[in-house]
């Protein structure tokens, strides 16, 4: 019974704790200063906490779209999308403060213009991959020109002024490169491996060139403008990629004179890296699967991806699929697993349950770092 209440309890916390912060009533903006070209906007009137973005809402809905149709169609592992995008700005905030700075998807960079820049020399004038007739070209001329960009997504950052405008005060470009480059030639299917390393000399030598032609229009002469360089897991992988590298470059520089090399990686449990390198955390895993199947000794598939920022765990995200044959046993499996992740889980870092049937997701538990209990929600 107490741990019902426990669970009671946790499930109303979960709902309080999503409630937005309303800090204010909804804003009308003027997106610009320029009178032809200003349109009005929406600032809503919430964050879902003090860490996210409040969004420039517009009455353009192509605005919102050019960047998500282009990074879909050119990554190839979903997981990437998903990372690629929050994970800049999650780097952004260290840059841009979300306590003054508003979010808007790349307004520059049209969706022409970056197919452009991720095509070959050959092929487009502003191509940043090496130029090749890939009509004509040889297995070995793939080899020694491969295509190593694969993504460039831009993001946002404005400031209020006067008059309820807001204008752009900061950029961030990030650059997501290929760990496999996969091409077909004579018939025959092959793929160059790229190493860390060279990815990062690569993608930086692209980040200057993008810097000189962002500088080149007038309305980003003097922004500020962070790059982040990513890269991107295989096609196959069960956990994203990471990103390798960022700089902060200085409104009007027209050169990156310093890099942050970064120390992050996603790790799948159970798996032989996880053992290896994570001992300690796969262990926990392996225990916290092995009581779920004391429960449920029939299923399968459970899987975790953990987050490291240098080598230290973040958070952990995991998946439980089983089929359930009514309400009652999801809530009662679901109270069963809120009391492993109390018992189980050290308190230092974040983590994430979700549990789904075949068909759908019937519940999810979050517990903060730091926070004693965890918050609790049945789907029905």
């Amino acid at each position: 019974m107490r741990k019902l209440h426990a669970l009671l309890l946790c499930s109303l916390l979960f709902v309080t704790a999503c409630t937005p912060v309303f800090d204010n009533r909804d804003e009308v903006i003027q997106e610009t200063t320029d009178e032809d070209t200003d349109q009005s906007a929406i600032v809503p009137n919430y964050r879902m906490s003090d860490e996210n973005y409040r969004m420039i809402l517009t009455e353009d809905s192509s605005k919102v779209s050019t960047a998500r149709t282009v990074t879909t169609n050119q990554m190839g592992n979903r997981l990437d999308i998903s990372e690629f995008e929050s994970g800049l700005r999650r780097h952004s905030k260290e840059y841009y403060d979300p306590e003054n700075y508003y979010f808007q998807p790349g307004q520059f960079l049209s969706g022409e213009e970056l197919i452009s820049w991720l095509s070959r020399g050959s092929d487009s004038e502003e191509g940043l991959n090496p130029e090749l007739d890939e009509d004509s070209a040889s297995v070995a001329q793939f080899k020694e020109n491969p295509k190593y960009i694969s993504n460039i997504v831009e993001q946002d950052f404005l400031v209020k002024s006067e008059e309820n405008v807001v204008e752009v005060k900061g950029v961030t470009i990030g650059i997501s490169l290929r760990t496999v480059y996969n091409f077909t030639t004579e018939g025959k299917d092959y793929q160059v491996d790229h190493s860390t390393e060279e990815l990062m000399k690569k993608g930086k030598e692209y980040a200057s060139t993008i810097l000189q032609r962002l500088r080149e229009n007038e309305k980003l002469a003097d922004v500020p403008v962070v790059f982040a360089l990513y890269e991107e897991a295989e096609a196959s992988s069960k956990v994203p990629g990471k990103f390798l590298s960022k700089t902060y470059v200085e409104g009007a520089d027209m050169s990156i004179n310093n890099w942050k090399d970064l120390n992050e990686t996603h790790v799948l449990f159970p798996s032989s890296e996880a053992r290896e390198n994570y001992f300690d955390d796969s262990q926990i895993f392996s225990d916290f699967r092995t009581e779920v199947s004391n429960y449920f000794p029939n299923f399968v598939g459970m899987i975790a991806n953990g987050f490291y920022i240098n080598d230290e765990l973040q958070e952990v995200s995991i998946n439980i699929p089983i089929q359930f044959r009514s309400q009652s046993e999801v809530v009662g499996f679901t109270q069963y697993v809120y009391s492993l992740v109390v018992e189980m889980f050290p308190e230092h870092y974040d983590v994430e349950v979700n549990i789904y049937s075949m068909d759908r997701q019937e519940s999810l538990i979050v517990r903060e770092a730091g926070a004693e209990e965890p918050f609790v929600h049945i789907y029905k």
